[in-house]
């Protein structure tokens, strides 16, 4: 699998804090490496049909498409931001 970057994504990725921007970039190794990795706690997003949402940390999120194969990174940021696609 390969990642792909929304665009909405890059935007919201560059104004994060360093120390997140650190973290989402080790779970994204882990996606690559292992989708069932256990700090991801991966879930679908209920009523988002194919959306699923990653865990950087206890208040930051991270969704993504899984299309042909690719891993398309959609959205990034707080958990509460994030429950709309």
């Amino acid at each position: 699998m390969r990642i792909e970057f929304d665009r909405s994504y890059a935007k919201e990725y560059v104004n994060l804090p360093k120390g997140i921007k650190t973290k989402t970039d080790k779970c994204l190794v882990f996606l690559m490496t292992d989708f069932h990795h256990p700090s991801l706690h991966i879930k679908k997003m209920q009523g988002h049909k194919g959306i699923w949402e990653a865990r950087i940390t206890k208040g930051y999120r991270f969704t993504f498409q899984i299309i042909n194969n690719a891993y398309k990174i959609r959205k990034i940021g707080t958990h509460d931001i994030l429950k709309s696609p």
